[in-house]
């Protein structure tokens, strides 16, 4: 679509457009790795150390035993490991396993390396700005959604 006056793409469509090009660039990236998306997303939760599976579901917005089923994926492909908690002993601790410590430290830099690419040219002012439109852009959408969905 173009706006009708300059048959230019419209604002929406270059971002529709981004999140297309976002979305691949994932999607390639999970392949290579063999993730799900979820489950990187689980791996990128564990950044911040070790944490319970009950602390994982709500940071996913999953249920308890969907966790259950992506730890014990990322368990058998070895990059996450259970271990008791030390102070109650009704929780397991999920931690990352060495491979697992690995494949996150790439993706970490995986992300660094995206944000250079997205925004390496732009100025503290011209990033500053661009965030904050972006925050009023998000926070327009997350407020309709809310009122859509309930």
């Amino acid at each position: 679509m173009t706006d009708a006056q300059t048959g230019e793409p419209t604002a929406l469509d270059r971002v529709l457009e981004l999140v297309s090009l976002l979305n691949r660039d994932m999607q390639v990236s999970f392949e290579r790795d063999g993730l799900t998306e979820a489950r990187a997303h689980l791996l990128w939760v564990l950044r911040g150390g070790p944490v319970t599976q009950r602390v994982l579901a709500d940071a996913l917005a999953v249920t308890p035993r969907n966790v259950t089923g992506l730890v014990d994926g990322l368990v058998a492909s070895g990059h996450v490991a259970r271990a008791p908690h030390p102070t109650d002993r009704r929780a397991v601790l999920v931690t990352l396993t060495d491979a697992g410590a690995a494949l996150l430290a790439t993706m970490v830099a995986g992300h660094a390396e995206m944000h250079d690419v997205l925004f390496g040219g732009l100025s503290e002012r011209q990033l500053r700005d661009f965030r904050r439109t972006l925050d009023g852009v998000v926070d327009r959408l997350r407020r309709r959604l809310e009122e859509e969905w309930g």
